[in-house]
């Protein structure tokens, strides 16, 4: 399998679920200006929508969108956890919040990397950001990933676009909760590994 990706973009988190899951796979940077890969091959024929991350698998077949492709992932190694089985209500909770991080979260940072985005309109993303945070950190209070005790594949989401706090000096601070979760799933192996690998660490 070979996953495209920018560093520090929201690929970041199928790389961490590629570590996490002990796949066997490689990477190869895309530059998102001239839509050129690594090796010079032209992105818009691996991926028509033009962005990252995408999933190329060793029959041919590429996976786009990220919680498409770590859902993927996760379904290849079920030992590990990082996805409940597929039917069951838990499979529909992590979906919840995989949608949520999606649209809610992810999409709110989308304006703060358009230069041509109005002030006026930052703003009123960033409240959106500030009351969306204020519900996970809620909802992970007396929990350490989550879905409860274990981390899953929505961990990896999450965390991905909490990194981008810094650039709009979002201080998640203020949410204890998020903080601590915030630490906790930094200080995993796969997490490292993977940004040490897209030269984050």
């Amino acid at each position: 399998m070979k996953l495209f990706l920018k560093p520090g973009a929201c690929s970041l988190s199928p790389h961490i679920v590629l570590e996490e899951a002990g796949l066997k796979y490689e990477t190869e940077v895309v530059d998102l200006q001239t839509k050129v890969t690594a090796s010079g091959a032209d992105y818009w024929k691996i991926n028509p929508k033009g962005y990252v991350p995408a999933l190329q698998l060793d029959n041919g077949d590429v996976i786009t969108e990220g919680p498409a492709i770590i859902q993927y992932l996760a379904d290849q190694v079920p030992g590990k956890k990082l996805a409940p089985a597929n039917g069951t209500i838990e499979r529909y909770t992590l979906q919840g919040w995989l949608t949520f991080i999606g649209t809610e979260i992810h999409k709110t940072f989308s304006p703060f990397f358009n230069p041509a985005t109005p002030a006026e309109w930052k703003a009123m993303c960033r409240a959106n950001l500030e009351r969306r945070f204020g519900y996970v950190a809620e909802q992970l209070a007396g929990k350490d990933y989550l879905m409860g005790a274990d981390f899953s594949v929505a961990d990896a989401y999450l965390f991905t676009v909490m990194g981008w706090a810094k650039y709009i000096e979002l201080d998640l601070s203020q949410w204890p909760a998020l903080a601590a979760y915030q630490a906790r799933v930094a200080a995993r192996p796969a997490v490292v590994a993977a940004m040490k690998a897209e030269g984050l660490l």
